[in-house]
């Protein structure tokens, strides 16, 4: 199995901060091409988020499943499901006890695509993550991914550093899939 891991908020959806209300939920509209064609070619679509507003007190776990939902209903008029959404409730300076943790889940770190590479038997060096941030890329290369990185602007701190290097540098989730079907990556 391969797959294409995704960022949520930024990446697959515009970023609205610590949003769960599935009423502000839409799809990047430069999205739906590229998630067929990836589905078409026999790419898992996985979804991997960072869900630090668990861990700081500001929604609950149990929201996310409105946002799952929404999501699926969003793509299936285009005939596209997500294969699975992984999302990390913690982050160290929470203040919920239980999610206030240094875990090995929150991206840059590679737990949920390991994770899902494990649950779903993927061949991680066949496979892609696909992020706005260069967080969402040093997951993806430390898990053995290949990586893109949407530059659309939510990049702020261009951090360097060992695995935070792209593969290739896109607009938009068409533009990564046309790349990766087309093999322009180095």
């Amino acid at each position: 199995m391969k797959a294409v891991f995704l960022d949520k908020d930024g990446t697959l959806i515009p970023d609205i901060p610590y949003n769960v209300d599935p009423a502000l939920i839409t799809i990047q509209q430069n999205a739906f091409e590229g998630l067929t064609l990836l589905q078409h070619e026999g790419y898992m679509l996985i979804l991997v988020s960072n869900q630090a507003g668990i861990a700081r007190g500001y929604f609950p776990l149990n929201s996310l499943i409105a946002v799952e939902e929404r999501l699926l209903e969003l793509l299936k008029p285009h005939r596209i499901h997500l294969d699975a959404f992984y999302y990390c409730p913690h982050h160290i300076n929470g203040i919920e006890d239980n999610y206030a943790v240094d875990c090995n889940c929150r991206k840059p770190r590679p737990g949920m695509l390991l994770q899902a590479a494990s649950d779903y038997h993927i061949d991680l060096s066949a496979s892609w993550m696909i992020g706005d941030i260069l967080d969402d890329v040093e997951a993806g290369n430390r898990a053995g991914c290949k990586t893109i990185l949407i530059d659309n602007g939510n990049e702020t701190e261009w951090r360097g550093g060992d695995f935070r290097t792209p593969a290739r540098i896109c607009r938009s989730i068409n533009q990564a899939a046309e790349c990766i079907l087309n093999k322009q990556y180095a």
